[in-house]
């Protein structure tokens, strides 16, 4: 690893000064493991995972808000996404290990948009904002490609706000050693219709018409059989082919449904 610089933010302004030229550090549970391999090499960092201004989980009217900063062991904790959103909590309390959950950030897992991880699935299907220092994001533009999100030099996500849906549901295949989706469908049905997201299956977070038009003509776990998804621009590697993702998408979004 390389030497760099390093600023501990003491407030949001002092961050949002700092990441013009610094990358941002939360928990560290993607960025650090990348800086190990050389993957990354920032000059400098700036660390914003003590501020306030990230932290807390609130009902607003008929939205769920969490700051960027909250970790996924307190969302899976927070009674008030069980209550509202429980496939949000559920999918939080299924991220990696311990350590990885009481250090690992909303916001961090977001902003890294890894092909495989989990925070986006829900963020798509829920139809969710992503509120920054400079301005709000649909969730439909916000994920640009694999680790590339709409994010702008020196943007820091603050919060992110999730309708509550009718019903939502979550379901993860995942690698064992890694914990990644090798395959992990988040589906919500909204006023407007059935949204299905899915992760892990190619190169980043999708929404999967096929299985949306066939929940928003019903929602139950029986519409997903028999629904077909595409294989062309699935990924295949030695632990899943794009024909074997393929075939997993539907029978994981019938389990959301039904679970």
């Amino acid at each position: 690893m390389q030497s760099f610089d390093y600023h501990r933010a003491s407030t949001l302004a002092d961050a949002t000064h700092h990441a013009g030229t610094a990358q941002a550090l939360a928990g560290g549970q993607s960025l650090l493991p990348a800086m190990k391999l050389g993957l990354a090499a920032p000059d400098a960092l700036v660390d914003v995972g003590g501020l306030a201004e990230l932290q807390g989980i609130t009902r607003t009217g008929d939205a769920i808000v969490i700051g960027a900063g909250v970790t996924h062991a307190a969302v899976a904790a927070s009674e008030v996404v069980r209550g509202a959103i429980p496939a949000l909590a559920d999918l939080a309390g299924m991220i990696g290990d311990r350590q990885v959950r009481h250090r690992g950030t909303l916001g961090g897992s977001l902003a890294n948009n890894d092909p495989a991880a989990c925070y986006p699935a829900a963020v798509l299907a829920l139809n969710a904002t992503v509120h920054t220092t400079r301005r709000t994001i649909a969730a439909d533009d916000f994920f640009v490609g694999v680790y590339t999100t709409a994010l702008e030099p020196g943007e820091l996500i603050t919060r992110v706000s999730f309708p509550v849906p009718q019903a939502d549901g979550w379901q993860k295949f995942k690698q064992p050693a890694s914990r990644f989706a090798l395959v992990g469908v988040f589906v919500a049905r909204h006023a407007s219709g059935g949204r299905v997201a899915v992760t892990g299956g190619g190169n980043g977070v999708f929404r999967c018409a096929p299985l949306e038009a066939a929940l928003s003509a019903r929602w139950a776990a029986a519409a997903c059989e028999g629904v077909a998804v595409p294989a062309d621009d699935l990924s295949s590697d030695l632990h899943a082919s794009a024909e074997y993702r393929a075939a997993m998408i539907p029978v994981l979004a019938g389990r959301a449904v039904g679970g």
